[in-house]
């Protein structure tokens, strides 16, 4: 048999579900997933195997009409993974059908280098009829010549196996890019920071989606095999400390155990996790910090 190996970027507006299919190809946890929108910041790379195919998911941010400089880094992110892939999935939600946001894509799309394999992956199938779905998947193959396309479930895992046999089919012959036991490219320390952002996310959703990041400022290997990870979480006002903290400190002790648990699961080993809470009125536009986020600061320019 011959060895392929390939980059397959997923796109699509935020909430689209491509970090939940991320997940479910890869078969464990390596892209932030809440009901918020716009939570995955960089391009995080999960990889998966499938017979002798190596698949490296690039799960792209959401795309959106960007305002701020973070906005504007995320979509230029989003647009560089599709850029450098061997196969592009754009992801769409079959109740939410083509809007504006799926038009702006295709419209992207069209001004792609040639060459390279489009599918279109219809998600959320649950939520409509099939009547619907057949005229859905008409309308955006009228919109634009998608290789093929597929309908699934990435929360449930319908229809996915399917879409998995094929990218491992049509990605390209050549040696494995990973170490047969790795899940993700990125390092341990923004993964970290990742999960603890999720759990800020999902406590904190009314409050403060997006005015707040993590960095893992120091990992401590110790001799009995555990490690120590401290962390800052940034924020943009004194407010947002207050509401971070929590009565008596109650929430981010919550928090904390929140994350520390994932992570331990994840690295299967005893995790001692640190949090600060540090206010940085304009780490918005702190180049440091896009860096810390796998951003180029460069592409937040208006």
């Amino acid at each position: 048999m011959t060895e392929r190996a390939g980059f397959v970027a997923l796109i699509g507006e935020p909430n689209a579900g491509k970090s939940t299919l991320t997940n479910r190809m890869v078969g464990a946890k390596v892209s932030i997933v809440t009901h918020k929108v716009q939570t995955t910041r960089a391009r995080i790379r999960g990889v998966a195997l499938e017979g002798d195919s190596q698949l490296v998911f690039v799960d792209t941010p959401g795309l959106f009409q960007p305002k701020r400089r973070l906005d504007r880094a995320m979509v230029a992110a989003a647009w560089g993974g599709a850029a450098d892939a061997d196969i592009i999935v754009l992801l769409i939600e079959a109740h939410r059908g083509i809007t504006e946001g799926v038009k702006r894509i295709i419209d992207g799309l069209q001004e792609l280098p040639k060459g390279r394999q489009i599918a279109l992956a219809i998600n959320k199938i649950d939520k409509v009829q099939p009547d619907v779905l057949l005229a859905l998947t008409q309308d955006m193959n009228e919109a634009f010549p998608f290789v093929k396309t597929f309908m699934i479930s990435a929360e449930k895992g319908r229809g996915v196996q399917d879409l998995r046999a094929w990218l491992a089919d049509e990605v390209p012959e050549g040696p494995w890019l990973y170490p047969e036991d790795q899940i993700a490219d990125l390092p341990l320390r923004m993964i970290a920071a990742e999960m603890t952002r999720e759990k800020l996310t999902l406590r904190l959703h009314q409050e403060l989606p997006y005015q707040l990041t993590v960095e893992t400022e120091s990992w401590e290997e110790r001799k009995d095999g555990s490690a120590r990870i401290d962390q800052v979480i940034y924020v943009a006002r004194d407010g947002h400390k207050g509401i971070i903290l929590g009565n008596k400190g109650e929430t981010i002790k919550a928090i904390s155990k929140a994350a520390r648990e994932e992570l331990a699961e994840f690295l299967g080993r005893k995790i001692h996790l640190f949090l600060q809470v540090k206010v940085r009125s304009n780490w918005l536009e702190e180049k440091e910090r896009y860096s810390e986020m796998g951003l180029d600061f460069r592409d937040g320019n208006a």
